[in-house]
């Protein structure tokens, strides 16, 4: 059922109905068995996807949700044939997303690099029956949190990953689901749960006017590291993934400190803020990728400052050269720009540099 949307409040209450039916008409309409862990706490209906008109996969999450130690068990089940269309996630992706469930749920960092690695090969039950299952399992014990594994196997022609902390393969028994309904309205109860927490957390103090231009270093420092880490992972072979802090509200609390700075300082609109806040962040999030002086080093830092300065006060600042040809590249969109525009943006910034090193006072 659709509700006709309106300029007032939000009704959440009709908002958790309208998910709970559509819940409901999608598990009705499974053409595949979907599968989950049987545990005393009950599970949820975490996610689903829908594609070419019907389900592709449906994941169901079981245990205790707000323990790092858990126990927890996520069973995602793919159509059979999913395989064929899409690549399946790595085990090692679906082990970081575990453990980016608990970041996000409880605050939780258990770090970015793999721990104690190791492949097995284990049982899971499932209907009763065991099964073989080749399983990725990575220890971070020094974060204090034990073990996340993952494993996947094939069950009536369906795929199913299946990804466990506090609680090993062999002690998993996995049924099928005949009655969605107690994971549809845990879905509901989950999500109220998380609701309450986020409106618990207290908002961040408003941006005192003396913290001057603080806002935009830390997120131009931010947007570097940002670029740093996907490159770095991309050379290693794996997938893009921004390390955990870099990501959600942190994001955005920055983000709009700092548009409220450069409405102040600059007497923009929010519009114009915002714009000259994006191309800021744009500006050297891409120049991280092509240089190896931004991040860690005296020329970094001054970069940024004169960045920072530009985009404020449209300040005459030594990279200026490279400051109005980065707005000429920017205002062609796309990377796809004329010939020469990124050559000779990166050529003012080399010069930039090169002259700023000559001048440099000798110890």
């Amino acid at each position: 059922m659709k509700r006709q949307r309106t300029s007032g409040p939000v009704d959440i209450e009709a908002v958790y109905s309208d998910q709970e039916a559509y819940g409901r008409q999608l598990m009705a309409g499974a053409a595949f068995p979907v599968f989950g862990w049987v545990h005393e706490a009950g599970g949820v209906l975490a996610e689903f996807e829908v594609g070419n008109g019907g389900l592709e996969s449906v994941e169901i999450r079981s245990g205790d949700w707000s323990s790092a130690p858990g126990p927890y068990v996520t069973v995602r089940t793919y159509r059979p044939g999913a395989e064929q269309l899409v690549p399946l996630p790595d085990l090692e992706d679906a082990v970081e997303d575990e453990r980016d469930r608990v970041y996000e749920h409880i605050g939780v960092d258990e770090g970015e690099v793999p721990g104690r690695v190791r492949a097995l090969r284990e049982w899971i039950t499932v209907d009763g029956e065991p099964r073989a299952v080749q399983v990725h399992e990575d220890s971070r014990t020094a974060a204090g949190h034990g073990t996340v594994w993952a494993g996947r196997l094939r069950v009536d022609g369906a795929t199913v990953t299946v990804t466990g902390r506090g609680v090993p393969p062999g002690a998993v028994e996995l049924r099928r689901i005949v009655d969605f309904e107690q994971y549809i309205l845990g879905r509901t109860a989950l999500l109220r749960e998380l609701a309450e927490r986020r409106a618990d957390r207290a908002e961040p103090a408003p941006e005192p006017a003396e913290l001057g231009l603080q806002a935009h270093r830390e997120l131009l420092e931010q947007g570097i590291a940002r670029a740093l880490a996907v490159e770095a992972q991309l050379r290693a072979g794996r997938s893009a993934r921004l390390p955990r802090r870099l990501r959600g509200e942190d994001q955005q609390v920055r983000w709009e400190a700092a548009v409220r700075q450069q409405m102040r300082l600059a007497s923009e609109s929010r519009e114009e803020a915002d714009e000259a806040v994006t191309s800021m962040v744009n500006h050297l999030s891409r120049l991280a990728h092509h240089v190896d002086w931004l991040s860690g080093t005296p020329a970094g830092a001054a970069a940024v400052e004169e960045v920072v300065r530009f985009t404020a006060f449209a300040s005459e600042v030594p990279s200026l050269p490279a400051q109005r040809a980065w707005e000429r590249l920017w205002a062609g969109g796309t990377p796809e720009v004329p010939s020469g525009t990124e050559d000779a943006w990166l050529t003012a910034w080399e010069l930039w540099r090169v002259e700023r090193t000559q001048h440099l006072p000798r110890r």
